[in-house]
């Protein structure tokens, strides 16, 4: 186990991704850059970081096998070269299924190290009049348990944007310091609910939420809510982008997590 730090600076990337893999990549090198010079010690991008398609079928062929892929290089060499750990929003990974993808979250340590991955287990279905989607026709729902993993501010839970509206999925990451949650929100399920979710998210279960997002009009025609955001235990806004690109950073503080936690012992008070 990592001996916890106090303070422990995190930051979340939003971007508004095009259809160019090397021009997203560029995107997200530079606002990386950016948050390591601010301090950060572990950065979170959003999903789709990598390529936001004009059709749902695009992300497909630009799938990766684990440990090979210019995306999956992209995102070593960046934690490496900063010093930092780097949750890698989404990238598309090979599936049993010869259509469809896994949307896969995964984690690098500052040696550029791979030490974590979560598939994506919900999947996004939505239709209110002209807008509809549904991921399920390119995206195979993840099979992995629960993921955590260890840093210096403690344990850190994964999830993916359509996961936030199931809280048992955080339930079961057991005690944690961090939750993580790169997401691509649409404009109208966003401005409804993403800020109470999140907030929700991060007062049961007393810990901090860092929710990278993209934000913005897309070339595809796709608006997305933006909003990335670091929610302190209580349910805080520590730090909010509204839109465009950039990021927001925070400290994890070890001090503030158990005062809520001593104030209101929900957790030891849970029955269930």
């Amino acid at each position: 186990m990592l001996a916890l730090k106090e303070d422990f600076r995190v930051a979340a990337v939003q971007t508004v991704s095009s259809t160019s893999l090397e021009q997203n990549l560029k995107q997200a090198g530079s606002l990386i850059a950016e948050a390591a010079a601010d301090g950060a010690q572990l950065i979170a991008l959003p999903e789709y970081f990598c390529l936001m398609g004009r059709h749902d079928r695009d992300k497909v062929t630009l799938r990766e096998v684990v440990g090979d892929g210019p995306i999956q290089n992209f995102l070593s060499q960046q934690a490496r070269r900063h010093g930092v750990w780097l949750v890698g929003g989404t990238l598309p990974l090979v599936s049993p299924d010869s259509d469809r993808i896994y949307n896969t979250s995964m984690v690098y340590d500052p040696e550029g190290n791979f030490v974590a991955r979560y598939d994506k287990i919900h999947l996004f279905g939505f239709t209110k009049g002209d807008e509809s989607y549904d991921e399920s026709v390119s995206i195979r729902p993840g099979e992995n348990s629960p993921q955590v993993f260890e840093t210096p501010c403690g344990r850190v839970g994964l999830s993916i944007c359509y996961d936030l509206r199931f809280p048992e999925l955080f339930r079961a990451f057991g005690e944690v310091s961090l939750i993580v949650l790169p997401a691509a929100f649409t404009y109208t399920t966003g401005s409804a609910h993403w800020e109470v979710l999140l907030r929700a998210r991060a007062i049961e279960n007393q810990c901090y939420v860092l929710a990278p997002a993209q934000g913005g009009k897309h070339e595809n025609g796709r608006r997305t809510w933006g909003h990335s955001v670091l929610i302190d235990p209580w349910g805080n806004i520590v730090a909010d982008l509204a839109e465009g690109p950039g990021f927001v950073a925070g400290n994890i503080s070890q001090q503030r997590m158990a005062e809520v936690r001593q104030a209101l012992p929900a957790l030891m008070h849970r029955t269930m």
